[in-house]
């Protein structure tokens, strides 16, 4: 039997396999593991609430368990208080807790100890769950406050946009963090487009889920004349091209009207008929937000205004401003 030659695709498919094998094997394991967690907290907490046991009871049996099993690991005194946390946190809110099983642990650790408020725990919860956040990314993301954020300054979306696809409003965000492009406070252009390609798997997580990459400077041609789009992505759930234009400066009004004439250009010539209309995303350094009203006000154009940051936030001041966020909207007494 002579030797064949084997496309790599044929292998590849092999490889698929196994892959996602894994995955599913990790998955079931991390749901073992949460539904331990959950059983411990619970009993725990009911051992507790009958003041059978106290504070001592929990060091002597994470002793115990270390003795009985040793070298096992996440049963440590202050790890058992957290799955006692855990459990008291979800057990009334079962619509949060059908979604506990797909995050690790640590991504819990992190939304249970540094969320201020319920609905702080939900969005993160529910916004990992979607967007299928690594751990890391949990964390990066609480980093950005990205609750406070969302909350305090909603996206900047064109009427029409708002009144023909509502849905976008959760595609989008106001601020983009790109503090891992590693790039200083003043750049150019240039530098902003390649970094932005050398790390395009970092910027699609912080796109956010649904948006796949489809060129960078996608050519676009009108009337014998060349131009040039920055970026253009396609966003599976809105079943539409997204169009970036980045500036490296404030917002200006005129901005608008290279974008526009961008989108009109896609859906003539590139939209396939069962997509909808091409939205567009202006990505700005700065931008005030009542030039940026005004300028979409009257607008029929499905646009969207953003700034990105290269720098983490002001962790303190979004903070404060989530606070009176709660004071005005909550009332007092649940803001404490």
């Amino acid at each position: 039997m002579s030797d064949l030659i084997t496309p790599d695709h044929d292998f590849m498919a092999v490889v698929q396999l196994i892959e996602a094998a894994k995955q599913r094997a990790s998955r079931a394991v991390n749901t073992e593991l949460i539904d331990l967690y959950w059983a411990v907290g619970e009993y725990v907490s009911q051992k507790l609430s009958t003041e059978a046991w106290g504070k001592g009871t929990v060091e002597a049996l994470a002793d115990y368990i270390q003795r009985r099993q040793p070298g096992l690991r996440g049963f440590s005194a202050k790890n058992i208080w957290r799955m006692r946390q855990f459990y008291e946190t979800y057990r009334g809110t079962p619509i949060l807790s059908t979604l506990l099983r797909e995050l690790a642990w640590s991504a819990h650790l992190h939304i249970l100890t540094r969320s201020q408020y319920p609905e702080e725990r939900a969005f993160y919860l529910r916004t990992a769950t979607e967007q299928r956040w690594s751990v890391r990314e949990v964390a990066r993301q609480m980093d950005n406050q990205l609750f406070a954020r969302t909350i305090t300054a909603p996206v900047k979306m064109a009427q029409a946009l708002k009144d023909t696809r509502p849905e976008a409003n959760s595609a989008f965000k106001d601020s983009y963090y790109l503090e891992f492009l590693g790039l200083p406070q003043e750049h150019a252009k240039a530098d902003l487009h390649r970094a932005l390609l050398q790390h395009l798997g970092r910027f699609l997580t912080e796109l956010g889920r649904d948006f796949c990459f489809v060129g960078s400077e996608f050519p676009l041609q009108v009337g014998g004349q060349d131009f040039a789009l920055d970026l253009l992505f396609f966003h599976r759930s809105l079943n539409c091209l997204v169009a970036i234009e980045l500036k490296t400066t404030r917002f200006s009004p005129e901005h608008l009207g290279q974008l526009n004439f961008y989108l009109e250009a896609l859906d003539r010539d590139h939209k396939k008929p069962h997509e909808n209309p091409a939205i567009g995303l202006l990505l700005c350094a700065s931008k005030d937000d009542e030039v940026v009203e005004y300028a979409l006000s009257r607008s029929l154009s499905p646009a969207l205004v953003a700034q990105y940051q290269t720098q983490l936030p002001d962790k303190k001041l979004l903070q404060a401003k989530l606070h009176e966020f709660y004071l005005a909207n909550v009332g007092k007494g649940e803001a404490e």
